[in-house]
């Protein structure tokens, strides 16, 4: 059985996107227990009337809540019944075997560095989203927040968290890492860059592709795109921002007369194709790489569809021994020293 402990009270729409997004994960896979952390009376009322294996869903008292206006780390450190704090203690004491919130992202990252604690040989862990390509092959972008500025080292590390993630979870036997630039050429770049491809370059494990630019991410000719964290936003965002921009305009073309209408029922089942393709929501959320458990970053406006993906993919990192490939990569079995 694999024990999920979920944040209730995290994302804009907690808590009921999130405990439908429970409901759906559980009927799906038969091997899935969560623990729902939040305030009780709250959340039965919630589950009144509901169909579920109770016996799989274990509401865990939480009264308290960290929202976006709180700092970070100064909230991870206080509000020790908070929803959050409850759920990533649970994965730091063996009680779950995953974490997963849609809540702050701040404190998300702060909760893992702090409570769970590192993986020994990472020097900060970094929020991996799964992006889409034109090839239909998922694409991992580490680092996409978590850290503005890095050095080489870090993006080192990425590359290693990044390939272990493909192979482990996807079962991409032989991911290409790609570093995100302003050309392709050996010589570009700035400083971070150049110095960060020579360390890649030299890894032993990694099947380094080389240089890219931001156009090439979502080609499908790399599986792993990795960059500092101010870049890897900047990208995620924009890639966002461009999806949702082609939709807008299909749907307003698609509907602008007559001849369109009939147009669009015609390519109606393929749109909807593109679509789910195209849908972050398929994709679960960002893993935090390397922090001492999977810890799943769900998207903050998560309906309970991309919760459900979310907790599913929690699930997944925990099957394909995730954490344990990270460690052997880094050749580190132990928990970073100085975490409590």
């Amino acid at each position: 059985m694999r024990k999920i402990a979920v944040d209730a009270l995290g994302g804009d729409n907690a808590p009921a996107a999130i405990v439908e997004g429970c409901l759906e994960a559980l009927g799906e896979r038969e091997d899935l227990a969560i623990q729902l952390c939040g305030p009780t009376e709250r959340l039965e009322k919630l589950l009144e009337g509901k169909e579920y294996d109770k016996s799989r869903l274990e509401i865990v008292e939480a009264p308290g809540e960290i929202t976006n206006h709180d700092s970070p780390a100064m909230a991870v450190r206080r509000k020790l019944d908070s929803s959050m704090v409850v759920a990533m203690m649970r994965l730091k004491h063996g009680e779950a075997e995953a974490a997963v919130s849609a809540g702050s992202t701040g404190a998300w990252l702060a909760g893992g560095i702090f409570k769970v604690g590192r993986i020994r040989g990472i020097d900060r862990p970094a929020l991996a989203p799964t992006l889409p390509t034109m090839k239909g092959t998922p694409c991992l972008l580490l680092d996409s927040g978590a850290n503005m500025d890095c050095k080489p080292e870090y993006l080192r590390q990425f590359a290693l968290m990044g390939t272990a993630y493909m192979r482990g979870v996807l079962g991409q036997t032989e991911p290409k890492v790609g570093l995100l630039n302003v050309g392709a050429e050996d010589e570009k770049g700035n400083e971070l860059s150049k110095e960060a491809y020579a360390l890649i370059k030299e890894q032993e494990g990694i099947s380094f592709f080389g240089n890219i630019e931001g156009r090439d991410a979502l080609t499908g000719d790399v599986q792993v795109v990795v960059t500092d964290g101010f870049a890897g936003n900047v990208l995620l965002k924009a890639t966002e921002g461009a999806i949702g921009f082609i939709f807008t305009q299909l749907k307003s073309a698609m509907t602008a007369d007559l001849p369109s209408k009939l147009a669009a029922a015609v390519l109606k089942p393929r749109l909807r194709q593109l679509k789910h393709k195209l849908d972050y929501q398929e994709y679960g959320g960002a893993v935090l790489l390397g922090v001492d458990g999977v810890m799943i970053k769900a998207h903050g406006s998560s309906t309970a569809h991309a919760f459900a993906r979310a907790i599913l993919q929690a699930a997944s990192c925990v099957d394909s021994g995730l954490v344990d490939s990270i460690k052997r990569a880094l050749g580190s079995v132990e928990q970073a020293p100085g975490n409590a």
